[in-house]
């Protein structure tokens, strides 16, 4: 067998990078259920119709299809697509289950998910992405749109990342001041706009033209309303000193006014109000998020979402939303790219129980079960090789003590400082800092 290589964009972390993973998902899942987010999981395939229907999105579905599937492609119930985000799916499992839900619905959701997209530093076809979401019948109060920041700063600020930055907008904002100025294909320059960072003003104004039947004078004005940032509720000024009045417009401004405002009293400089934020997703119909990590924001956003009326409807019942996704594997890319980030031991191990002999095995066996029965991770030496041997072993895998059974009583090591004293597994706990890996910034020394 030849020797396999790497699938671009399927990353495959290393044991250390996973601990770190690990460390990331414990702290953000805490966050979320601090602010009451329940947890949920929902199937890997959608039927293509629900995938396809909101949003441009066709090209990156990945099929999911039998070996031996007739020539002619999935029909029916066999028309299946991984989930490209858990924003649909999510849409979808409410609408099946809404007789058994207690609204308004809080969930938080941690999937994989996959986007058949070309892959480049930061960007994958196999991702993972930390979801919240709050869903209501009928109506759902705008306060919940000045939620989202608090909950994904106060979770982003527990990791030991660099500063992050929320750029809010809303649509509302947009399509009014767009139809204000006379243009009705408002998803057409929403579209154009949300690649603005991508091909610069002046293709995005020909776009506007072209896709958007813009004049020069309207692109302008797109281009000018897109302009506008600021950290305070000062971007509303801007805004009516554009001179566009639309009812929608003044609407948007409201909402989004008390996003920043709700924010800034929460976390100061968390958010700012950046009207170039558009979010090329059809279903989002009120405040739109993207979050810039500081130093990497030539990235992108490493978080976004944002408010939909429209995605989960049955009939004349409705349920809006509002969601915003961490993109967990994006994150971390990055920062492992970067080595931004460090783990104090390879493995979770704490203690290696010596092996004086291998018929003395039972003896280290049983030394090892009571420290693990008190909560202290322990492993026991692959061999009865000279203790040296052995220490040597826990050193290269990063493992701080060693525990040596005697048959007048044990005793433990520490092998980075050499101290040894006498010990009983049945009561010895390690310091706090050395029980479980620590994970932080590299260049610290955890």
């Amino acid at each position: 067998m030849s020797k396999p290589t790497p699938i671009s964009g399927f990353p495959e972390w290393t044991p250390a990078q996973r601990m770190i993973e690990q460390f990331v998902l414990d702290r953000i899942r805490a966050t979320f259920e601090l602010y009451g987010f329940a947890p949920l999981e929902t199937r890997s395939v959608e039927p293509l119709d629900q995938l396809l229907r909101k949003g441009e999105t066709s090209k990156e579905v990945y099929l999911l299809r039998r070996l031996q599937a007739d020539a002619d492609g999935p029909a029916g119930d066999d028309a299946l697509g991984l989930h490209f985000d858990l924003t649909v799916p999510f849409a979808r499992y409410v609408l099946e289950n809404a007789g058994k839900l207690q609204f308004p619905f809080r969930r938080y959701q941690i999937q994989k998910v996959w986007r058949g997209e070309r892959p480049q530093e930061g960007r994958y076809r196999e991702f993972l992405q930390a979801d919240i979401d709050i869903v209501d019948r009928d109506t759902l109060p705008a306060h919940y749109e000045a939620e989202m920041p608090l909950v994904i700063g106060d979770a982003l600020r527990s990791l030991p990342i660099p500063p992050v930055r929320i750029q809010v907008n809303n649509r509302k904002i947009c399509e009014g001041f767009y139809r204000g100025i006379g243009l009705t294909d408002t998803e057409a320059a929403l579209r154009a706009v949300d690649k603005l960072d991508k091909i610069g003003p002046a293709k995005v104004a020909e776009l506007l033209a072209e896709t958007a039947g813009a004049s020069e004078a309207q692109a302008k004005a797109v281009l000018s309303l897109a302009e506008i940032s600021a950290p305070d509720a000062s971007f509303a000024d801007a805004v009516r000193g554009l001179g566009v009045s639309d009812p929608l417009l003044d609407e948007g401004v409201a909402e989004l006014t008390a996003v920043v405002e709700t924010a800034a009293a929460h976390a100061p400089g968390l958010c700012v109000a950046d009207l170039r934020i558009a979010r090329g997703l059809d279903y989002y119909t009120g405040t739109v998020y993207e979050t810039q990590m500081i130093g990497y924001e030539r990235f992108g956003s490493i978080c976004s979402g944002g408010r939909y009326d429209n995605l989960a409807s049955s009939g004349n019942v409705r349920f809006p939303g509002v969601g915003i996704s961490i993109g967990v594997t994006r994150l971390l890319g990055l920062l492992f790219g970067a080595e931004a980030l460090s783990v104090s031991r390879s493995v979770p191990t704490c203690v290696l129980v010596a092996v004086t002999a291998e018929e003395e095995r039972p003896a280290s066996d049983a030394a090892a079960a009571a420290l693990r029965s008190r909560g202290v991770p322990t492993e026991v030496s692959p061999s009865a090789a000279k203790f040296g041997k052995q220490i040597r072993y826990a050193e290269r895998r990063g493992i701080p003590y060693v525990w040596f059974p005697g048959a007048d009583g044990d005793e433990v090591k520490d092998i980075r400082s050499g101290e040894q004293v006498a010990a009983s597994a049945g009561e010895w706990t390690p310091p706090r800092a050395d029980l479980k890996p620590l994970v932080g910034p590299a260049g610290t020394g955890v």
